[in-house]
């Protein structure tokens, strides 16, 4: 399908796996300009060559802030931005100490809301710019043993819909999908976590897939498509909106 995005600019974070990945591919074949940001350079660059070349790299550390002003100051004309980076663990209150917490809000709920405070700037005084949010449905199903995970998703959901609010007088777009479990190597380890918090055994994961305690698993690139259709004019009268892709 043409969505209608070629020659946009694109920047996605996390973007040399997983979901990013496949957000990637997809902008690519709609004829997108694509910037990936991560923080390992080799992965990243393997990306690319996944991507056949037509991707620009940028290894950094989004934690960081003024790697994270570099990065926006580099991209400052995309005309989309697909905040899509995080590394929260698994655990249960108890397991998830201040330090671990901060550092994983750090990265998904601050990283998200970082680049979007300096890119939204540049859209704004553009007139035009579409954001979407990776989240989760954590933010909805809220798991005990996702307790720091499911924290930020609701906070960033929250996010998403009050800037979205009133971004569109702007000429700006800000929307999220809740992505339920999906298929990459992030989500195995939550659910060892999980499985070692509520079967005391991480090797027993599989059993919580069977009694459908992370809900319906689906692929990457299902996520991929989804976040290129809010991108782009056909869900043009849409802002401040979180699609649920699972239940």
């Amino acid at each position: 399908m043409d969505l209608g995005l070629k020659g946009k600019a694109v920047l996605i974070t996390g973007g040399s796996k997983g979901i990013g990945l496949a957000c990637a591919r997809t902008f690519v074949e709609e004829g997108c300009t694509v910037h990936l940001a991560a923080r390992d350079k080799e992965r990243l660059e393997q990306a690319s060559d996944a991507l056949k070349g037509k991707a620009t790299i940028h290894p950094v550390d989004l934690r960081n802030g003024p790697a994270l002003a570099a990065l926006a100051q580099a991209c400052a004309d995309v005309d989309i931005l697909v905040n899509n980076a995080g590394d929260i663990p698994g655990g249960t209150l108890d397991s998830m100490d201040e330090a671990k917490w901060r550092h994983a809000w750090e990265l998904k709920v601050f990283g998200y809301v970082n680049l979007t405070r300096a890119l939204f700037a540049r859209m704004q005084a553009r007139g035009a710019g579409v954001i979407v949010n990776v989240i989760g449905m954590a933010a909805v199903s809220t798991p005990f043993e996702y307790i720091c995970g499911a924290t930020a998703n609701a906070g960033l959901e929250a996010f998403t819909k009050a800037l979205g609010k009133g971004s569109i007088e702007h000429g700006v777009r800000v929307l999220g999908v809740h992505p339920p479990s999906t298929r990459t190597d992030r989500i195995l380890a939550v659910m060892k976590a999980a499985a070692k918090a509520k079967l005391g055994d991480e090797n027993r994961y599989e059993e919580l897939i069977r009694a459908g305690t992370f809900g319906r698993m689906i692929e990457p690139e299902q996520v991929g498509d989804t976040v290129a259709f809010l991108a782009s004019a056909r869900a043009g009268l849409l802002s401040g909106v979180v699609l649920n892709m699972g239940t």
